[in-house]
């Protein structure tokens, strides 16, 4: 019997989840139909799916057919949810495309129609409510052959003459064999529906259950199963979720050998390979599911056990795969009175693991949290989610455009970083790309000149953040990133002094190149009456937007273009009132452009990519055993391998005086590390500077400007952020305390601190690592001045430490306890002090001391 992944896409009420449920009904699996309507539809499980009529998440069923297991994947036909679609396409053997008959094709029609073809998922077509339609089968079959495919082929008389006869006329290679036998044979038709050259159409109305046995007949003759490898394992993972229980859950497809229960699989994470087995295998219909023991190549199941795993991973022999849609408009999530800004974001990014597109970011200058939406549909779903699973009662703002950018030309980028006792340097060449293309790495440097392991390690550096732009800030995109050469010390490079390196020398190919600002824009169709036409011209026109030749349909207007979305994002409304509500206007989200008004942008946004603490351009050297910082239009004549494009000096470099501050006398370990939050600080530009496109005119002699010298900014207060387990192993009397009862051990240590904290007036976070732990949704608690975290399953101590570190070390001096010799070369990155946990054990007990002391005191 055939295995097939068959999923089914529509744009938002054109009936199908109502098709899902007949083809349930008709195939066995239900015995009643559900109504979308009266709230009971089999596949909408989620309360808010049930009360707002859509479909919000992907979801599979099973049902049989004579000769087929069919896995039905369910997907979101509203465009807010887009991104939930195209990730469950990719798991799809074939798709069922719902139309509306009264709607016809519409923009998100199209933009599925994009995502299949791009995915070559062979597609049937379902004309629905053709019972309601003014339109006749002819009509609607004209338009699908106009508007998707000149292979679409009714089906509804298959195995006549007449149907041969198109189904030939649609397919020379049909053709040759319907002159020659006056037939087809079904393997025939069957390789080319598998070969998207023919796309069978039926039409009906599943409400009316007109037409679905004739769609299940179809799907049973007219499939092929996929070849698998049976002894090369692979799988593909679309979708992270969480059972009732909490329990993390990732979703998969079989695409090579069999999984089974138990089994140790290779995840990809951040760059490593993780190993992770296997405890359970869940094949879901609905909301129930069956534990199976194992699961062979074409099976679509949950599995639970991984932590590791992403969206888009492959295991085994898969690769990992990226999205083409992404949200364009970037929201603020407003928190409720008392809510801490950064343990909320902590919570929330649990729904980045879900879904990616979100972008969950912090701004730790102005204690935002910011995340990515495709419209405000789902900022009223994401409302009611982030309430139920987080107790929080947020609130979003009007939403901004997401702006993007790119180059305009070649250009080169190199970066030192070289404090006391760290060595990388990093030269990259960074080419402009086609639109769409996003990020592409690539290595030409030779092996004798920097070893592979340091090669991968750039690469993952290089891939593993979202780069900024220099004009607004934004998210960089379109470019390819080539290392050209690198240098490492044989004795004092470690893994983040690359990060370093690296970041800095895309920074100084951005700063010395030319940037182009990109805006989002809107493919759109409008319908209206051609008395209309002429204002909508004028409106696109002024919108900067760009027409295709309208087509006309008696008294109605139909016409397509492309317009930026920050001149059409409210352009649907207007229409309705000057049309009396005749005209109509699809949206779809298009590619991205050049900006048509980038000054305008630029202004508002009021970035400076030299004041940016979070990016730096500028590199660091060592000399006569000190630190120093040199600025991004100085360093190339400082580096220790000859820079690659080095003589196309910029009128930027020749027109700005570099300002290097030397460094010196290095006194101890915690003496050593201030010295080194200097330099960083010298790096980001304390001083600040103006703009660079400011230098050259308003530059003057030296002698006749005298500024005076700027108080400096006083420090935020001390944070003392713990990694709880290596402190409490590392210091004798609390790790004999652990080996008996290791919650008594963590509430010792959490009462000393809070102790410490009181006294030395400073805020104190504790982390416990629950990387192991199965479910693990973390947690937060606040105990006065001490904040005790617990972190979510796949997350290490390690990985909220560096975040913590780098999101608060800009305003606030952190001082990070652990006896990890990696973890202290990353918190030296992120712009913290390392103490060791004995040194600091020592402080602790002296500070125990003098509070018993000043009792003792204040008593006599």
């Amino acid at each position: 019997m055939k295995r097939l992944a068959l999923g089914i896409l529509a744009h938002v009420d054109a009936g199908k989840t109502t098709l899902s449920e007949a083809l349930l009904y008709c195939a066995g699996t239900l015995t009643r139909l559900g109504r979308v309507d009266k709230r009971d539809a089999f596949l909408d499980t989620h309360a808010l799916e049930r009360e707002r009529g859509i479909t919000i998440f992907s979801k599979q069923a099973i049902f049989s057919l004579p000769d087929t297991t069919v896995t039905l994947i369910d997907t979101p036909g509203h465009v807010d949810f887009s991104c939930e679609a195209e990730r469950a396409i990719s798991v799809q053997d074939y798709a069922i495309l719902v139309i509306s008959a009264p709607d016809g094709v519409t923009a998100h029609t199209k933009t599925l129609w994009h995502l299949l073809s791009a995915k070559r998922i062979p597609t049937f077509i379902f004309v629905n409510k053709m019972d309601i339609a003014d339109r006749r089968r002819e009509q609607m079959l004209e338009e699908l052959r106009l508007m998707l495919s000149g292979g679409c082929v009714d089906f509804s008389d298959e195995g006549s003459a007449e149907f041969y006869e198109r189904c030939a006329a649609s397919d020379e290679r049909l053709m040759d064999e319907f002159f020659a036998t006056d037939s087809l044979e079904c393997e025939s038709i069957k390789s080319a529906i598998a070969g998207r050259r023919i796309f069978p159409c039926l039409f009906g109305s599943a409400l009316k259950m007109r037409g679905v046995e004739e769609l299940l007949s179809l799907i049973d003759r007219y499939t092929k199963e996929k070849k698998y490898s049976e002894s090369i394992f692979g799988a593909r993972v679309y979708k992270i979720s969480r059972d009732p229980q909490g329990k993390r859950m990732t979703y998969l497809k079989v695409t090579g050998g069999v999984l089974n229960t138990k089994d140790t699989v290779e995840v990809r994470s951040h760059g490593e390979i993780v190993r992770e087995k296997i405890e359970e295998i869940r094949l879901y219909s609905g909301d129930k599911y069956k534990s199976v023991q194992s699961a062979p190549a074409g099976t679509v199941c949950a599995v639970l056990g991984p932590i590791s795993t992403a969206v888009g991973s492959g295991l085994g022999f898969e690769e990992d795969s990226t999205e083409t849609l992404a949200p364009v408009l970037d929201y603020r999530i407003i928190l409720p009175k008392g809510a801490n800004p950064y343990e909320s974001y902590m919570r929330l990014m649990a729904l980045s693991e879900e879904d990616p597109s979100l972008a969950l970011a912090y701004e730790p200058r102005t204690h935002e949290i910011r995340i990515r939406l495709m419209g405000e549909i789902q900022t009223e779903v994401l409302t009611r989610i982030i309430y139920e699973r987080f107790g929080l009662s947020v609130g979003f703002d009007e939403g901004a455009i997401l702006y993007k950018e790119t180059i305009a030309d070649t250009t080169y980028g190199a970066g030192h970083f070289e404090p006391l006792r760290h060595y990388a340097e990093v030269h990259l060449r960074l080419d402009p790309l086609p639109e769409g293309s996003g990020i592409i790495t690539a290595s030409e440097c030779p092996l004798d000149t920097l070893a592979r392991g340091w090669q991968r390690l750039i690469m993952t550096h290089l891939e593993e953040r979202v780069h900024r732009g220099v004009l607004t800030g934004s998210p960089l995109t379109d470019v390819k990133i080539t290392l050209t050469a690198g240098k490492a010390h044989l004795k004092h490079t470690e893994g983040g002094d690359f990060r370093q390196a690296t970041y800095r020398a895309v920074r100084q190919g951005l700063m010395k190149g030319e940037s182009v600002l990109l805006e989002p824009t809107f493919d759109f169709t409008a319908e209206l009456p051609r008395d209309n036409l002429g204002r909508l011209m004028t409106d696109v026109s002024s919108m900067h937007g760009r027409l295709d030749a309208p087509e006309f349909v008696g008294e109605t207007a139909i016409v397509s273009g492309n317009c930026p979305v920050s001149t059409m994002r409210s352009y649907a409304t207007e229409l309705r009132a000057y049309t009396r509500g005749e005209g109509k206007l699809s949206l779809r989200v298009g590619a991205y452009a050049p900006c048509h008004n980038p000054d305008e942008v630029i202004a508002e946004r009021d970035y400076s990519a030299e004041l940016d603490e979070r990016n730096p351009a500028g590199s660091v050297f060592c000399k006569g055993g000190a630190g120093y910082a040199v600025p991004w239009h100085e360093a190339d004549m400082l580096m220790h391998l000859t820079p690659t494009g080095a003589q196309r000096t910029t009128a930027a470099e020749e027109s700005y005086t570099p300002r290097v501050v030397l460094k010196t006398d290095y006194r101890g370990t915690l003496e050593e590390d201030k010295e080194l939050m200097r330099i960083f600080e010298s790096t980001y530009g304390k001083i600040k500077p103006r703009r660079v496109s400011e230098r050259k005119e308003n530059a003057a002699p030296a002698e006749q400007k005298t500024e005076r010298p700027k108080k400096q900014k006083p420090r935020g207060e001390e944070y003392v952020i713990i990694d709880g387990y290596n402190f409490i192993f590392a210091i004798d009397d609390l790790r004999k305390i652990a080996e008996s009862d290791f919650a008594r051990c963590r509430d010792v240590l959490t009462r000393m601190m809070c102790d410490y904290a009181a006294f030395r007036r400073c805020r104190v976070i504790i982390v416990f690592d629950a990387y192991k732990r199965r479910g693990g949704e973390g947690s937060v608690e606040e105990i006065g001045a001490v904040t005790v975290v617990y972190t979510r399953e796949s997350q290490t101590a390690d990985t909220y430490i560096e975040r913590a570190t780098y999101e608060i070390a800009g305003e606030h001096t952190v001082r990070v306890v652990t006896s990890d010799m990696q973890e202290q070369l990353i918190v030296l990155g992120s712009g913290g002090l390392r103490v060791s946990a004995r040194e600091f054990y020592s402080e602790l007990l002296d500070t125990v001391k003098l509070i018993r002391e000043t009792i003792e005191a204040y008593i006599k």
